[in-house]
């Protein structure tokens, strides 16, 4: 038993598991360069520690820099907990024996990474590269019934020698949140439940998915199994069309590269308002007396948040796009306006989960992804308004113009 990540009013530790979860790798190499590496992680969310010790390690064991190595968390609410991760979840301090069973999964998992990435690399072989889109539907807005979403499905083939097919990879831009916060039980949402379709349906192929810009987007309806299973079937449809097409094979070198940067937050509250906030309750009153306590350590809260962005670049024929944090529509919306969308890969919750990266919209609007989700993630305050252009900004140097949209 250990507690599950995704829920504030699911306090109780697991009891069970009702489907596996996994940790995925697929290693790529090119004529040119070092290996890189695409992980899937049926997790919530890393914290930057767990991604910087992991960068780290794979680094040291098998030279691969921190630029070709990219963690993709599947979001899914039904995951164990994480040391540090999404740290006021629970609005309380977590008892110290469930604590320790948190940080004990914490390492487990650190360690099947590390191994399931060696045995990717030790498994490279032969093969050609192919790269398409499909659409799946099943997203919808949470914040505005009828707003914006993508249901673009980008999606990586590995075909081997032989020309059949050894693994695919594919991304799709919708929380892992099918059974609310009725199940405490660990299950991988419809993400693991159309991989392991697909890998059903095709034997010999490894199945990735991860999650594209979906932070603000809920699989609808919701609250049944029977909705979980036809989600998935609905991705495995989508992903085992997409094998039997033609698509577009990946022949250019592969470049990767990443760019750190700062993100303003807002105004931060005075220790007047802090104060005040200390004596609601709830989240509200958890939040500001934990940053009471610092300001009282003579901490100084942080105005910024470390950011960062990476891309991966096969020649001019697709271009992949990593963000960290639980990203809002938008973004995914945008880099399609400035770049070729059928030559375009955005996923979001990749490498650390630090909160929701809410864009100009959404912070015009408020509301949960604009600034009351910060406090879950023990954010001093709301993002500021620069942020959707900086890391646009960020995105715009590491991508090609050959991929501008024409």
């Amino acid at each position: 038993p250990v507690r599950l990540m995704g829920y504030a009013a699911r306090k109780g530790e697991s009891e069970g598991v009702e489907a596996p979860i996994f940790a995925k790798a697929l290693a790529l190499e090119t004529k040119r360069g070092s290996p890189a590496l695409l992980v899937t992680i049926d997790t919530c969310g890393l914290t930057k520690a767990i991604r910087d010790e992991l960068a780290e390690a794979i680094r040291r064991k098998h030279a691969v820099p921190v630029e070709r190595l990219v963690l993709l968390s599947s979001h899914t609410h039904y995951a164990p907990a994480l040391s540090n991760a999404i740290p006021n979840i629970f609005g309380a301090p977590i008892p110290a024996e469930e604590q320790a069973r948190i940080n004990r999964y914490t390492r487990e998992l650190i360690g099947k990474v590390e191994q399931v990435a060696g045995e990717a690399l030790a498994k490279l072989a032969p093969g050609r590269l192919f790269f398409g889109q499909g659409s799946v539907g099943f997203a919808k807005n949470r914040r505005t019934e009828g707003g914006p979403v993508d249901h673009d499905l980008p999606m990586l083939v590995v075909k081997n020698a032989e020309g059949k097919a050894s693994a695919v990879a594919a991304s799709y831009a919708c929380h892992c949140t099918t059974f609310g916060s009725s199940l405490n039980k660990v299950h991988p949402d419809w993400a693991g439940i159309g991989r392991a379709r697909v890998e059903e349906q095709h034997p010999g192929v490894t199945a990735l998915v991860a999650i594209g810009c979906g932070a603000d987007s809920n699989p609808l309806p919701r609250g049944k199994m029977e909705y979980a299973q036809e989600y998935g079937s609905q991705l495995a449809a989508e992903m085992a069309r997409l094998l039997e097409a033609p698509l577009k094979e990946i022949t250019g070198e592969l470049s990767c590269q990443g760019q750190e940067l700062d993100l303003p937050f807002d105004v931060l509250p005075t220790r007047e308002e802090w104060t005040r906030r200390a004596g609601e309750q709830g989240i509200v009153g958890y939040h500001a007396q934990r940053n009471l306590e610092r300001l009282d350590r003579g901490e100084k809260l942080p105005e910024t948040l470390r950011y960062y962005v990476q891309s991966w670049n096969f020649g001019d024929e697709a271009a992949m796009v990593f963000l960290p944090g639980e990203v809002v529509v938008d973004y995914a919306l945008r880099l399609k306006s400035i770049y070729d969308p059928a030559r375009l890969w955005v996923s979001s919750y990749a490498n650390w989960v630090p909160c929701y990266i809410p864009s100009e919209r959404v912070l015009r609007e408020g509301g949960y992804e604009a600034e009351s989700s910060q406090w879950y993630y023990d954010q001093p305050a709301r993002l500021s308004p620069k942020t959707e252009g900086l890391i646009v900004d960020a995105v715009q140097e590491l991508i090609p113009p050959s991929f501008i949209r024409r």
